[in-house]
């Protein structure tokens, strides 16, 4: 099991995670929440869930993958079917998988009867029906819908933790009516995301990027578990423009220059300082516009004095993570998470709907 203690609010709580290879499933019908929000021909996070699906093939499991992509609002759109993902998937694990399209009609009960052991079959894109985005503990439809997705299987693992902080009804539901475990991705993402919850080597630098505006609201939470939160981005100018109303001497809010595109030399001399001797660094979102190259050079200085400290490092988001491999220093960070949301949501509750129907 694992024990991850979250310093929140309300003080220490632990959270024990069931591991995905302590059960043996030979023959079981298992549902695999997968994380297939992702374009045709994207094999990176399929990479990166692969050990769960290898362990459940040596297992001989009839394994029956469920997920999302994008947001349909509830109705078909043929644009986001998961057809090519689970051509994707095929790829990725060099075995044949079957796609039906349906969630949990009668084509998707035949199709869960036809599978063989060793098999893997991938159902429609669970968001073209409307249950699937409630809270079940709030909707009697998304209540419904779990337990009908439940029937397929005889056991669930949650191999998506980019969308565990969705209340959701493959997240929240399913484990109510069966058997469980993290799977063996998310159970890492956990396991390192924690370190900067559980204990962190001092001091703590979280770093705020990006362009979503949303993000400011992470600020005041994370005065919680970081001893400096360092702002770029455009988050300088949302904070400026709204009724934002943090003061702490925690933050470090940079000066953006003056297309507000990237942030000033001066206030990437600053955020180096901070870096400098740091002990655990957290990096969420570029310093400015890093595809171009005039409006790069807040991103890869200071990305770069992370690396170059000698602090745990974890990062997370699509931009983050496009920016770390553009720069070629992936392997200078300890962990880069699936997550841009959710690793934020986990840092600012300590946990995450996903993680608490796992429990």
């Amino acid at each position: 099991m694992l024990r991850l203690y979250h310093l929140g609010l309300v003080g220490v709580i632990m959270v024990r995670l069931p591991r995905l290879e302590n059960y043996e499933l030979e023959g079981k019908r298992v549902i695999v929440r997968g994380d297939l929000d992702i374009p045709e021909g994207d094999f990176a996070r399929l990479e990166k869930s692969k050990k769960t699906y290898d362990y459940l093939l040596e297992q001989k499991a009839k394994i029956i993958v469920i997920g999302h992509r994008g947001r349909p609002g509830g109705g078909v759109d043929a644009k986001l079917s998961l057809a090519p993902i689970a051509k994707n998937l095929q790829s990725t694990l060099g075995k044949p998988v079957s796609f039906v399209h349906d969630t949990t009609g009668g084509d998707a009960q035949t199709a869960v009867n036809n599978l063989n052991p060793g098999g893997i079959l991938m159902l429609e894109n669970l968001r073209f029906d409307s249950r699937e985005s409630f809270d079940p503990a709030q909707d009697a439809g998304a209540e419904e819908f779990s337990r009908r997705l439940a029937s397929f299987g005889g056991f669930y693992v949650n191999e998506c933790f980019s969308t565990s902080h969705r209340a959701h009804a493959s997240f929240v539901g399913i484990p109510k009516f069966l058997p469980h475990a993290a799977g063996i991705r998310f159970e890492k993402e956990v396991k390192k995301l924690g370190k900067v919850l559980n204990n962190p080597r001092k001091p703590v630098v979280v770093i705020l990027g990006g362009a979503k505006e949303d993000k400011i609201n992470y600020i005041e939470p994370f005065t919680k578990i970081a001893d400096k939160i360092l702002v770029g981005g455009r988050l300088p100018e949302y904070i400026e423009s709204s009724k934002f109303k943090v003061q702490s001497s925690k933050l470090v809010v940079a000066d953006l220059i003056p297309d507000k595109e990237d942030i000033t030399v001066n206030s990437i001399e600053q955020f180096e300082e901070e870096i400098r001797n740091t002990g655990t660094v957290v990096v969420s979102g570029p310093l400015g516009k890093f595809e171009d190259e005039n409006h790069r050079q807040g991103t890869e200085r200071v990305f770069n004095a992370v690396v170059n400290s000698g602090a745990y490092k974890v990062a997370g988001g699509g931009d983050t993570e496009a920016a770390i491999s553009d720069l070629s220093i992936v392997e200078g960070f300890d962990w880069i998470s699936v997550g841009g949301g959710a690793m934020l949501e986990f840092f600012a509750n300590g946990t995450l709907p996903g993680i608490e129907a796992l429990g």
